[in-house]
């Protein structure tokens, strides 16, 4: 299992035209799964992302994951 994270002022995931996701501030996580991944490796690479130190503290350094600032996660497979 694979995840590709990018930091987004907002997101959005259209199927057909129709939105079936959004967010505002947060990430935009790309995910490949293989026939050999299983719950176990999935609840690993979630909270891999939840705790990737991707966003600014007040000092301007990489210090804050998405759990600390409480912002949205929009997973596409």
């Amino acid at each position: 299992m694979r995840a590709v994270c990018q930091r987004v002022s907002r997101g959005r995931a259209t199927v057909a035209g129709d939105t079936v996701g959004a967010i505002e501030r947060g990430l935009v996580v790309l995910v490949g799964v293989a026939r050999s991944d299983n719950d176990a490796s999935a609840d690993r690479l979630a909270g891999k992302v939840a705790r990737l130190r991707i966003f600014e503290d007040a000092e301007g350094k990489f210090a804050l994951s998405l759990l600390d600032v409480g912002w949205g996660a929009l997973v596409v497979s």
